[in-house]
Parts: C-alpha cells; structure tokens; sequence
C-alpha cells in the first residue's frame, strides 16, 4: 500500500524511485516552471521529469537549486528524469546529449535516462550508450518511453542491461493491458505519462460519480487508479493548488469493482503520437 508521496518502488536494479512525480512538458523556460517545481518539491514531491525536447531543463535546474535549500533537503532526496530526443540517438550523439542535458541541469548525474521514442534503426546504438553510462556509474537507471512490445522485445535481443523503466501515454482511455502485463512479466517497471489525458477525462460520468463517493476530483481518482495499478505516474500541472491537489491522493482506495468501471472506459484512445507511427 503507498501511503504518501515519497513512498517509492524498488527498480529492478535496486534504485528506489518515487510513485509520483511532476511532469514539465511544454511549459516554457520561465517563473511559471521555476515556480511549478518548486512549488511541488516544497509540498513533498521528489521526482521530476523533463526532457531534453522540452527546451526547459535549465529553468527546471533553477528551480532544483533554489527547491532544494527552501525545502532544506539534500540533491540525493530529489530523483531527476530527462530523455534522449531522436535526433541525437546513436551511440556518441546519445553520450554527449547526456552531457548536456547534465549541464543545463547542473547536476553531476541523472536517476534516470531515457530513451524518448522508438526510432526504427537508431535505439539499439542509443541504448548502447545508455548501457555504457550506466556501467560508468553516471546514471542511476536507464529506460526507455513509447516502447510497445515488439520495440522491447527487439531491444531486448542485444541488450546487455534490461530497461527499468517503460514511460508510455496511460489513461483510462488507453489502458495499455499487453504492454502493461509484457512490463510486469519481464520486471520493467511501467509509468504514465499524460495520466489525465490532457484534461479530457475531466467530466466523464463514471469517474464523476466514483469521486462523488470519496469527496474527490476526478483527476484524484485517475491519480489513484494508477498508483493501485502498478503505474508510476508523474502529472503536470504549474497551479500549486493543482500540485497539492494531485498529490492528495494517499487517504482513500478504490474497491477492486471501482477498479474494473476505470479499466472498462479504454478505447485504445491516445491523444499523443502513436509510437509505431510517428514521422519526427
């Protein structure tokens, strides 16, 4: 049972990483980002997500420093999260984007790396070089995001290191059971990106009356219904009543039948790119 926001999952390889996390994609350099995250590290998040397509890992360094000395808390308490774009996969443009998203970040490692999109051709040789940062000890986990089965299972043929890691577009509309159970059987821990599905779930009737019940919102049930199933998840927002809000999700529990009407709304609907189809 996760009790509160910096209970964690053990990683396959023994790294702690934390349930829930903040989310920064496409909000821009600027106070609103820098407020955002350190709004969410003084309410008790420890991991953030960015990325280096984001073009916001300097801002997200800014609020860390200042994040860290208000909260009186050390780096090491903090799990940071960037991703390799696909323009820079290969074995040495993978390395050196590694070193830079490290600068702009200021950090002297990264908790976890990942791999942004399946790009046919060019993710073995970039996970090679997340291998060979791992094995030098510059990052604490590697992964990889928008991997459907077949891409994990062809990166698994020459793999040396398993993934610990699958971050993938989940939401009730798309509850991705074959990757998920794939991710379970194989110990690849699975997380959600867009978990609220860009606010479009926000007035569905089932989810409406299941927050009814527990004097919550929707987005806390969604929140919710993803810790209970297994999924590490990380929602954005930069409102800090939004942040508290999402994050207030550890005092109550959906019942196994409440679970089942959640799982029931998928579509197989994505509102992001689908990842054996996508042209960037």
């Amino acid at each position: 049972m996760i009790k509160n926001l910096q209970d964690t999952t053990t990683l396959h390889n023994g790294v702690k990483m934390p349930w829930f996390g903040i989310g920064v994609f496409k909000v821009e350099e600027g106070p609103e980002l820098v407020n955002a995250v350190k709004f969410a590290i003084k309410h008790g998040y420890r991991s953030i997500d960015t990325a280096a397509i984001y073009e916001n890992e300097e801002g997200v360094c800014q609020a860390i420093q200042e994040g860290i000395k208000e909260a009186g808390i050390f780096r090491e308490e903090l799990f940071i999260t960037s991703k390799v774009w696909n323009s820079d996969l290969g074995y040495e443009s993978t390395i050196a984007a590694y070193e830079t998203s490290l600068k702009k970040l200021d950090l002297e490692y990264l908790d976890l790396y990942l791999i942004h999109w399946p790009v046919e051709g060019k993710y073995k040789e970039a996970w090679r070089a997340l291998e060979t940062l791992y094995k030098e000890g510059r990052v604490k986990a590697i992964g990889v995001s928008n991997f459907q089965v077949h891409h994990l299972e062809d990166l698994m043929k020459d793999a040396e290191i398993k993934p610990m890691i699958n971050q993938v577009e989940y939401h009730p509309r798309l509850t991705q059971e074959e990757i998920q159970a794939f991710c379970q059987q194989q110990g690849i821990q699975l997380e959600a990106w867009s978990p609220l599905m860009q606010g479009q779930l926000l007035d569905n009737l089932v989810l409406q009356e299941i927050a009814n019940k527990y004097n919550k919102t929707i987005a806390q049930v969604i929140l919710r219904w993803d810790l209970q199933n297994g999924v590490v998840t990380i929602p954005k927002s930069t409102k800090e009543h939004r942040i508290i809000e999402n994050s207030t999700v550890f005092d109550f529990e959906l019942t196994k039948e409440e679970m089942q009407r959640i799982n029931e709304l998928n579509q197989n609907h994505r509102v992001g790119p689908d990842p054996d189809n996508f042209d960037f």
